[in-house]
Order: C-alpha cells, then structure tokens, then sequence
C-alpha cells in the first residue's frame, strides 16, 4: 500500500478523488460574482456622492446626495441586498486575497447599515468638524476646467437650500426623538457658517472658483457665468444660510442634553458598542478597552518620569508640565515660524524614508494652516488627502490659532503621524494599488491608519528624531494622549466619568496645553468611539512586528516589513494580523 501512497496524494492534489478542490472554472467564475458585487457597489456610492462627469443628472441632486430620512432608509435597503448577494458566494472557493476582500466589504456595509440604524447621522458635529465644514471649504477646493465644471459648480450653489433644508428636517427629528448633542459641544456651533454671509456676493468664500472662469471660458460666456452665480450665492446660498443659523440658535441647539454619555440615550449601550467595533476592528468591550488604557498610562507615565529625571529638571512631574506649558522658548512667535518649523521636520524626515520603505508614492504633499473659519475649534494638526488626479497635493494642516497652546516640543510627533511616515505615506499608497477593488482604495478605517500614524511617531526615535528630553517628553505626551483617550472616551460614555474628571485627567498625565485638552475631550464627546482607534491599532502593529522580528530574527527586514504592512490598504486588525501572519511564513520557507 506504501508504494501507491505518492499516487494516492498527487491525485488529492489536483482534485482527482472525492469532491475536492474546485476547478478553476468554478473559482474563477466565483470571483467574478464577487467583483460584480463589489463594482455595483461602487457604481452605486458614485450615485449617492454626485460629480460632474455623472451621466445622470437626475442622480446629481445639484451636487449633494440624498440626506432625507426616506433617502437613509432606501440606503439601509440598498446595502441589505448587497449583503444578501455576499451570502451567495461560496467563501471556501476563493484564494486569501479574495477572501480579505470579502471580509473588508461585509466589515464595511455592515458599519454603514449600524449608523443607519442607530441614527448617527443625528449627531453631526463630530469633535472639530461639521456637517457643514465641506460647504466651508468648498470655493478652496474647486477646480473648474470647462463650461461643463461651471454648470454643476453654479447647481451646486443654487441646490444649498435644499442641502440645508434636509439638515434642518433631520435636526428637527432629533430634537423629537432626543437624540440630540451634548450642549457642552454645541456652544458656538453655528459660528463657522456666519463666513458664509458676506456684505457682497464676489467677497464670499463660495464666490472664489469664479476667478477661474475667464481663464477657460470665452468672455462673454465667462462672464454670463459669473454673473448667475452672483445670484445664486446673493438669492439662494446666504438667505438659506442666515434661515439655517436662525434655526440652531432658535430650535436645535437650546435642546442640548446635558447628559454628555452616549450610552443615556436610547439604545445608546449598543450604538457605543457597534462605534467601538467599528473604529477599533476588534471585539472588544468598553470595559476592556478601558482597562488597557489604564495599564498603557502606568506604563507610559514611567517612561515620562524618566525623561524628566534626565533632564535635570529640578522639580516634580506637575511642576515640569506647567514649566514646559508656559515657558516661551517653547513656542513659537508667528504663524510663519510654525509653519515653517513643520516644513522643516516633514523634509528632513522625508529625506530618511528610503531607510524604511522600498516603495514610496508619486504624490506630494505640502505644509498649510488650518483655515482661519475653522481653526478656533479645529485640532493641533491634520492631513486632508487629494485624488492621485487631482490639482492639489495632500496636505499637512497646521493649526497657527492661538500659537501659546501649539508647544514646538510636539511638534515632531505631530508631523511624522500627519505628514510622512504616517497619513500621507499610507493615503497616498493606498490610492496606486491598482490591484484592490475601488471600494478598498477609497476606504479608511481608523484602528489601521490612526494605528499605523502613531507608530510612525514611534519609528521616529528610529529615524533619529527626539535629540533632546523635550521633544522626547513631547512623543510621550502624544502616545500618553493617545492612550488617555481609551481612558476618557470609555469612562465618559460608559463609565459615568463627567467631562470636568476626563479633563483633570488629561491634564495630570500630558503636557498638553489646556485649551488643546478641552478641545480634544469635547471632540470624544461629540464622536463616540472614534479617539480609541489610534491606540488600539499602534498596539496591534507593534505586537506584529515584535512577533515578525522574534520569528525572522538576523532575517528581519524593516522596509519589507513596512511594504507589507500598507500592500493591502486598510483593513482590520485582524485581517492585518493574518496578512502579517503569511508574510512571516514566506520569509522563512526563502
């Protein structure tokens, strides 16, 4: 029987005896159902976030998708069938990658339908930003080419009325059924929109892209043009927007709860639970999550201790913090000087990236300030990404407002995690791997990319960053903010922490300035769930790549290590777990 057993096995291979693996007919027309699930579902978002190469102007809306309740359920229902279709598919016929681009698109629809049915949509205001920031920034980023840009730019203007309007029906429906913010986050929320009221038409932030026209359009016609729009920002955009300001001071925002814990709202214990899934990737309670943070702040505080001992600092842990909160060398004195100093940080760290990464991407990115309109409430710094065809780079925002609470001692921390190696690398990346479904390279989970940006902070002592205990007690403030944040975010909507506990907290562990800490725990009450991601995912890369360099040992190669970290885009923990898991197993069978 010995004799026959290599017979035997080579014919189980190739699918000869029982019913064994599937022909590669079969596998490949299972693949195929599976893309077209995932190309109807990309034609289908198209639809729903209108552009102006879209066919259909029907479908455009004048630029703005459908946000009405009846437009949210026909959305729950849309995605209800793509999930059905995704049950048809035999999983055990596609390869790893397939099945990673499964699991991606059933972890993805099924968050989009939890925020449907929880009605996250009724909560607008997510920390530093609003449902109506892309409004404010929408005459910066507009790029108009030709007659047919000019039109659906012009709709657009003249459909804010209506954009405006459904916003006004849903507030009015969550002030009904008390799903309403905190009122602690609601102070001065109606301020940004004033920019948009302007004594005339042409001086108007929307009114910016019209300079554009006499440069592609014949004059007349540009000047036609030009003058519609004029109208539509003078008749429609500004009384729309003073009736809409009208409205949240008169009829939203004096109904505030006072209760700022998510979970004291109906079926707020399970909306906190499907955000912390969502934006951690794990199956983790807030119990647990809480608990971790805990242990991270121990840990975090030791390292800061001792820092501060060998910088011959002759004082205790609150002394130093105030020393470093007041001191002015600490800061600096013009907006152009921060900006500047960013700059600086993000090219020397740029020319090191060749020691970490053998693939790097075509797009730039530059150095700004955060928008005036926005940046009283906006945070310490940001990366706003671009379209790999667009006519702007990514950028690296950098909040110049009130430059006594932005300490230059973070500032190092702050640029690799927004900047390089951290957001832009990882966004712009994702944007050339032609391999992966749209729906992958247009998707962002936060426990991947907020994870995989506070480990650059990390790799920054690598890259030769952090020279003095300031900026090294800077890094730690930050990954000490990032683990406070399971700390406070838990503990207020879950564990009946007030906000005046969750700030004396921050404040105790971080050299944070104070006006950052208020403004950074008002953003955990208004956006429950999303502050744990950055932790939980920094703590998920570094455990793999302790294993990676445990397993590998001399082998261990970091820049084949970080390839394969951002190859495949942005996916769970546990998916990346796996993906890193194969890697590992190709390594040592070379």
């Amino acid at each position: 029987m010995r004799k026959y057993l290599w017979l035997f096995i080579l014919f189980a291979n190739i699918g000869i005896l029982g019913a064994a693996a599937p022909t590669t007919t079969e596998s490949n027309k299972t693949v195929e159902q599976l893309h077209s699930i995932f190309s109807d579902y990309s034609r289908y978002q198209k639809q729903r976030y209108p552009s102006v190469e879209h066919p259909d102007k029907d479908m455009r809306k004048g630029g703005f998708r459908d946000l009405s309740e009846a437009g949210f359920q026909q959305h729950q229902a849309k995605l209800d069938g793509f999930l059905q279709r995704l049950t048809e598919i035999d999983y055990s016929e596609l390869s790893e990658d397939e099945k990673i681009n499964a699991d991606m698109f059933r972890f993805n629809v099924t968050s989009e339908i939890n925020d449907i049915i929880y009605d996250k949509h009724l909560f607008p205001m997510e920390g530093d930003t609003g449902f109506y920031f892309d409004l404010l920034r929408l005459g910066d980023i507009t790029l108009i080419k030709n007659e047919q840009d000019a039109l659906f730019y012009i709709e657009k203007l003249e459909s804010i009325p209506d954009f405006l309007h459904q916003w006004q029906l849903n507030l009015k429906r969550a002030v009904a059924i008390n799903k309403v913010m905190p009122a602690i986050v609601l102070v001065d929320f109606e301020k940004p929109l004033e920019k948009l009221i302007t004594d005339k038409a042409s001086e108007n932030p929307l009114a910016k892209p019209l300079q554009q026209l006499s440069k592609v359009l014949p004059e007349k016609q540009a000047e036609h043009l030009t003058k519609r729009a004029l109208q539509a920002i003078n008749n429609n955009v500004q009384p729309a927007v003073k009736s809409f300001i009208q409205f949240l001071v008169q009829d939203y925002l004096p109904h505030g709860r006072d209760s700022i814990a998510i979970e004291q709202i109906k079926d707020g214990r399970q909306f906190y639970q499907s955000q912390i899934k969502y934006y951690t990737t794990l199956n983790l309670s807030a119990n647990e999550i809480h608990n971790i943070g805990l242990s991270e702040v121990r840990r975090i505080r030791a390292e800061m201790d001792k820092v501060i001992e060998a910088s011959g600092f002759e004082g205790n842990f609150e002394q130093f913090i105030h020393y470093l909160r007041t001191d002015p060398q600490f800061y600096a004195s013009s907006a152009e000087e921060l900006l500047k100093e960013a700059a600086y940080i993000s090219k020397k760290m740029d020319g090191k990236l060749p020691k970490f990464f053998s693939k790097l991407p075509r797009q730039p990115y530059g150095v700004e300030p955060v928008p005036d309109a926005i940046a009283p409430r906006y945070t310490t710094g940001r990366y706003v990404g671009a379209p790999l065809d667009s006519h702007r780079s990514g950028t690296y925002w950098v909040n110049t407002y009130a430059l006594n609470k932005r300490p230059l001692y973070v500032l190092e921390a702050l640029t690799l995690h927004e900047a390089v190696p951290g957001h832009h690398l990882q966004n712009a990346l994702t944007k050339e791997l032609s391999n992966l479904p749209k729906f992958r390279r247009d998707s962002y989970l936060s426990a991947y990319g907020e994870g995989w940006a506070l480990y650059c902070e990390k790799l920054g002592i690598e890259a030769g960053f952090y020279q003095d205990p300031y900026s090294q007690f800077g890094r730690l403030t930050y990954e000490m903010w990032r683990a406070i944040r399971l700390v406070v975010d838990t503990g207020m909507h879950s564990k009946g922490w007030s906000r005046e506990k969750a700030i004396k907290f921050m404040e105790q562990n971080t050299a944070l300035s104070k006006h950052n800490v208020r403004t950074e725990i008002d953003r955990y009450i208004a956006w429950p769930g999303q502050a744990l991601s950055y932790k939980m995912g920094e703590i998920k890369i570094v455990e793999l790549r302790k294993k990676a360099e445990k397993a590998l040992g001399q082998s261990f190669d970091i820049r084949a290590f970080h390839d394969e970290i951002l190859a495949n885009g942005p996916v769970t923990l546990g998916i990346l777990e796996r993906q890193i898991n194969r890697w590992i197993e190709r390594q040592l069978t070379k």
